[in-house]
């Protein structure tokens, strides 16, 4: 009897949990909703989703020699549904240039919104496309804020430059480097490889997969690489991080004006889960060794 009950109870909650987030996308405005994204959004009634959308016709992309509609895959777009009364989970992905990737992302961060993984779709696309999915959970006017502000980073960018750029700011680094390799030592704490006058160093973790212990060696490890001069250099690396760890050094190498050029992973069924961040940035010295 009291299992019945039970049973009666917990269909009864599952039936008014539904019946809640029907109302909370009936009740929610939807035209102010579009008036913070500056889009226009379809609502999933199935799925509880409301989803807007922002199709690249802003420039022509090619594909492998081909001009590929919007409709190919080159549209941005930002989903949510309700968790609870007062949250909603957002889920996304961003088509960017280049030059548009770290601006938006700082954008995104500064709203506290998720930055969750970048990569490439294409192979020979021109101009070169990247793609940044994104999340969140917070109030719905929080999360639509944010991705208004990265779109509308975007459409800044594009204002200045009508043409994705080509390369990063600065000058071209020296053909011959000349690092200090004890000085950085000091500096990281540990022994360095030096090579022509570069420098890299390496921090190992350790992940399992299939019982079996993965090292520094076998790619489970963060590091950092240094060229040109003390007056001119380059870093260049990539971090083994955990998942809980990747917002907060999204942000630290965002603060230290680090260029973040790939979010991925580079294995399967690994324990705990690893994610990999490559970055980028030239510069003094002194300046890439701050995050």
């Amino acid at each position: 009897m009291k299992f019945k009950y039970l049973i009666c109870l917990a269909t009864g909650i599952f039936f008014l949990s539904n019946l809640y987030a029907d109302q909370q996308f009936q009740a929610m405005d939807k035209d102010k909703y579009d008036s913070v994204t500056g889009l226009k959004g379809t609502y999933n009634e199935k799925e509880k989703v409301f989803k807007a959308s922002f199709p690249r016709t802003d420039i022509k992309i090619s594909v492998d020699n081909t001009q590929l509609d919007p409709f190919m895959g080159l549209t941005s777009w930002a989903a949510f549904t309700p968790v609870d009364e007062n949250k909603f989970m957002m889920m996304g992905d961003l088509v960017l240039f280049q030059d548009e990737v770290n601006p938006v992302m700082s954008s995104l961060l500064n709203s506290n919104l998720e930055v969750t993984a970048l990569h490439n779709h294409f192979f020979y696309d021109s101009p070169k496309v990247y793609f940044m999915h994104i999340g969140g959970k917070a109030a719905i006017t929080d999360l639509a804020t944010g991705v208004k502000k990265a779109l509308d980073s975007v459409k800044e960018i594009r204002s200045e430059n009508s043409s994705p750029s080509n390369g990063f700011a600065g000058s071209a680094i020296s053909n011959k480097s000349s690092i200090n390799l004890s000085s950085l030592e000091k500096i990281f704490g540990i022994k360095g490889q030096g090579k022509e006058g570069m420098v890299k160093f390496v921090f190992g973790r350790s992940v399992k997969m299939d019982d079996v212990t993965i090292k520094s060696d076998m790619g489970v490890n963060t590091w950092a690489a240094f060229a040109g001069t003390n007056e001119n250099a380059i870093v260049d690396g990539d971090f083994a991080i955990l998942e809980s760890e990747l917002q907060p050094v999204l942000k630290a190498l965002r603060k230290g004006n680090i260029n973040i050029v790939a979010i991925h992973h580079h294995m399967t069924m690994e324990s705990p889960r690893m994610i990999f961040l490559h970055y980028w940035e030239k510069g003094i010295l002194k300046t890439l060794q701050k995050p």
